[in-house]
C-alpha cells in the first residue's frame, strides 16, 4: 500500500511538473465590403479604429493574418474624386496579409485596376479569373500557403460571375471559370498535393446566390469535401458569432465555418484556428468609439489630410432641402430617384413623353437625411460612372424585365408602374403589369428611362439589350441629380417621396 501511494504521488509530482501547454493558434482577421469608408459610417468603422482593432489583435496574438474579400473601392467620394488612390494605398498601410477582388474594383475598368494593384505589396488571390491576356497577368495568383507554427495553411481567392454584374468592357480580356467548380477542386489541390493542413476560401460570390442560377458559399460549402473555412463578403450579410448560418456540413458531413461582416468596415471579423484539432471559433469587432483612444496615427493622418480637405469640402456644399429621412435603398429612396429621373429625363434626352423609368436600387449607396442635402451627399449615394440611356422595348421584352426584377424581391419603379408577382426566384410569375394604368401590352413598344448599365444587361437585365436605344447620355447621372436638386431649389421645393411600394410581392 505504502508502495502504491509513493507511485501515486510520482505521478501527481510529475503532471504539476509539466507546464501548461496551450495548442497553437492562428487568428484570421478579415475585412469585406468597405466600399472606400474611409470616415465613420454612422458611429461605427472609419480607417483608423480598423487599424487600431487589427493592430490590437496582433499585439495579443502570436499569429495573425489580415485577409480582405472585395470591394474595397466605391461608395464614398474618396473613390469618386482619388479614384482609389487612398483605399488602395490604405490595403498596406492597414497591413493586410491577402487581398481578393471584389466586383467593384473594376468599375473604373481593368488597365486602372492593373496599375493600381501593381503597386499593392499584399498578396493578390483568385483562381477563377484568369488574367493571362490583360494588363494584370502575373499580378495575381490562385493561392498562398503559410506556414504556422509547423501547420501548412492553403489560402485561395474564389471571384463573382462578372457576366451581368461587371460591364463587359471593364474586363475585358479576362476568362471567368466556374466558381462552383474551382473552389473545391482548388481546395483538393492544395490538401492532396500540396500537402497543405487546412485550407480556406477567401469568397467575393456572396453567402447567398444572388440571382438565378448562380451559386453562393452556403451552397459551396455544403457540396465541398475540402474546403475548411470560408471568410465571405459580396452580399453584405452580417452573420454575427452564433449565427447558425456560420456553421454548414459539407457533403461528408463536416462543420465548415462560414463569416461575413456587413458593409461599410462597421465590423471586423476573427476566426481563431486551432492548429492542434483545426476547431474554428468565429468572432466579430463592432468598431466603434472605444478604439478612438488607441487610434494615434499621425504620419497616417498627416498622409490622409489633403484626401480629406478636398472631400469635406464637396460633403459641404449644401444644394437643397430633404422633407424626410431614406434609408439607403429604402422604397422611398427608389421612388424618389425614379420620379426625379422621369421628371428630369424630357430635358436633358429632348424626347418629350417617355412611358415610364427603370434603375437599380443597388445603385443607391447612401441614405437620404433629413435637412440639408449636400454636393458630397448626393455623390456618395449615386456615385457609378453611369449614364442615362432611353431604349424603345417590345412589351414582352419589359415584361420580363420586370421579371428578372422580381427575383431579387423587386427594384426601382418610376410611379407609371404597377406590378404584381407571386413566388421567389426562378419560381416568379408576374400576375399584373400595369403602366399608366394600362395592362402592358407585348405586342407594343414601351420608350423606357433607364442607365447604361442595365441597358448593357447588368443586374441580369440583358433582355433590355434587344431594344434599340434613341437617347444615350455622356454625363454620368450624378451630375444630373445634383442639377436636378439645384433645379428644386429654385423652384421652392423639396426632396420627398412616399413608401408606396410600386412591385408587390401577392
Amino acid at each position: 500500500m505504502k508502495k502504491f501511494s509513493k507511485i501515486i504521488l510520482a505521478i501527481a509530482l510529475a503532471i504539476i511538473a509539466i507546464p501548461n501547454v496551450q495548442a497553437d493558434h492562428l487568428i484570421v482577421i478579415s475585412a469585406n465590403d468597405t466600399h472606400s469608408q474611409i470616415e465613420p459610417s454612422g458611429d461605427l468603422g472609419g480607417i483608423y479604429r480598423h487599424r487600431a482593432a487589427m493592430d490590437e489583435i496582433r499585439r495579443n496574438n502570436k499569429n495573425v493574418i489580415a485577409v480582405h474579400a472585395g470591394d474595397a473601392v466605391q461608395g464614398t467620394l474618396y473613390f469618386s474624386l482619388f479614384r482609389g488612390d487612398v483605399e488602395y494605398a490604405a490595403i498596406d498601410t492597414l497591413g493586410y496579409d491577402m487581398i481578393i477582388l471584389g466586383n467593384h474594383e473594376f468599375d473604373n475598368g481593368i488597365d486602372e485596376l492593373a496599375e493600381h494593384y501593381k503597386k499593392i505589396k499584399a498578396v493578390k488571390l483568385s483562381a477563377n479569373y484568369d488574367f493571362s491576356n490583360t494588363p494584370l497577368a502575373d499580378v495575381l495568383q490562385p493561392y498562398s500557403i503559410r506556414t504556422v507554427d509547423g501547420k501548412r495553411i492553403g489560402f485561395f481567392g474564389i471571384n463573382v460571375d462578372p457576366k451581368g454584374l461587371i460591364s463587359d468592357d471593364k474586363y475585358k480580356g479576362m476568362v471567368y471559370l466556374d466558381n462552383a467548380v474551382v473552389a473545391d477542386a482548388t481546395a483538393k489541390f492544395l490538401k492532396e498535393v500540396q500537402k497543405v493542413d487546412f485550407t480556406v476560401m477567401i469568397s467575393h460570390i456572396g453567402y447567398y446566390p444572388e440571382a438565378v442560377g448562380l451559386v453562393g458559399d452556403s451552397i459551396i460549402a455544403t457540396k465541398s469535401h475540402y474546403i475548411d473555412m470560408i471568410v465571405g463578403s459580396h452580399t453584405h450579410t452580417l452573420l454575427e458569432p452564433g449565427d447558425p448560418r456560420t456553421k454548414v456540413k459539407n457533403a461528408d458531413g463536416k462543420i465548415i465555418t462560414i463569416g461575413q461582416n456587413g458593409k461599410s468596415g462597421k465590423y471586423i471579423g476573427t476566426y481563431d484556428i486551432n492548429l492542434d484539432d483545426f476547431s474554428v471559433e468565429y468572432g466579430q469587432l463592432k468598431l466603434d468609439k472605444r478604439f478612438d483612444t488607441k487610434a494615434d496615427y499621425p504620419a497616417m493622418k498627416a498622409w490622409l489630410a489633403p484626401y480629406k480637405y478636398k472631400v469635406d469640402s464637396v460633403m459641404n456644399n449644401v444644394l437643397g432641402t430633404s422633407a424626410r429621412k431614406m434609408k439607403e435603398g429604402s422604397i422611398a429612396s427608389q421612388n424618389w430617384l425614379c420620379d426625379a429621373v422621369m421628371e428630369m429625363m424630357p430635358g436633358i434626352t429632348g424626347i418629350k413623353k417617355l412611358d415610364g423609368v427603370i434603375m437599380n436600387k443597388g445603385g443607391i449607396r447612401q441614405s437620404m437625411p433629413q435637412g440639408n442635402v449636400t454636393e458630397g451627399l448626393i455623390g456618395s449615394m449615386f456615385p457609378f460612372d453611369n449614364r442615362f440611356v432611353v431604349v424603345e422595348v417590345q412589351g414582352s421584352d419589359l415584361l420580363e424585365a420586370l421579371r428578372v426584377m422580381a427575383t431579387r424581391g423587386g427594384d426601382a419603379l418610376s410611379k407609371e408602374f404597377y406590378v404584381e408577382y407571386k413566388g421567389e426566384k426562378e419560381n416568379v410569375k408576374i400576375t399584373t403589369a400595369k403602366l399608366n394604368g394600362k395592362k402592358i401590352d407585348p405586342k407594343k413598344k414601351y420608350l423606357i428611362g433607364t442607365i447604361d448599365y442595365l441597358a448593357n444587361g447588368g443586374d441580369h437585365m440583358e433582355v433590355l439589350g434587344k431594344g434599340t436605344r434613341p437617347f444615350v447620355d455622356t454625363v454620368p447621372y450624378g451630375e444630373h441629380m445634383k442639377n436636378y436638386i439645384k433645379v428644386l431649389t429654385k423652384s421652392g421645393r423639396v426632396v420627398d417621396a412616399n413608401d408606396t411600394p410600386r412591385m408587390i410581392q401577392k
